[in-house]
């Protein structure tokens, strides 16, 4: 993935059921879904999840947390088994990842994230940053810069899912 995340994973890719189920959860407010869908990251990320001490949702900014009213990545996270800790904060809004061309990603997310001062607790851990979906991995890549600074044994990442992109 990079030279930060260690490891990372997603259950499935980003399309028929998973991704109605994804959707149903980020726009319809199904929060109730957060939990079998963290069963099954949990199961299908145990290579990710094993010998990890915690976990790091990757957030909304607060603007967009005000909107939706709730932050999925941080409901995903409180469901996996681990502690959760609110490690990031997103200083800047972003345009959404899913509506930019793959180039543009890095850029839309650069200097995004900032760590607070609970990144303190990642000292001497190993990390697994929470996400919903994953792209090109740029959102994850641009949390994992803001820790690096933390202390952290090893970062890893686990995502509901990956967007898959066929070879024509």
């Amino acid at each position: 993935m990079s030279r930060r995340i260690a490891r990372s994973r997603a259950i499935g890719g980003y399309e028929g059921t998973l991704r109605a189920i994804l959707h149903a959860l980020k726009y319809d407010g199904r929060r109730s879904l957060a939990h079998p869908l963290a069963a099954r990251m949990r199961e299908n990320g145990q290579s990710i999840l094993e010998g990890a001490h915690v976990t790091v949702p990757v957030p909304l900014h607060a603007s967009r947390r005000r909107e939706r009213g709730f932050n999925q990545a941080g409901d995903l996270a409180e469901h996996l088994g681990l502690p959760v800790v609110h490690a990031l904060r997103r200083v800047r809004p972003t345009a959404p990842q899913v509506s930019l061309a793959a180039a543009r990603r890095h850029a839309n997310v650069r200097d995004a994230f900032r760590a607070t001062r609970a990144a303190r607790e990642l000292a001497g851990k190993i990390v697994v940053i929470v996400d919903d979906v994953s792209t090109t991995g740029a959102t994850l890549e641009a949390c994992a810069r803001a820790l690096d600074g933390a202390g952290t044994i090893e970062m890893r990442a686990l995502t509901a899912a990956r967007v898959v992109t066929r070879l024509q």
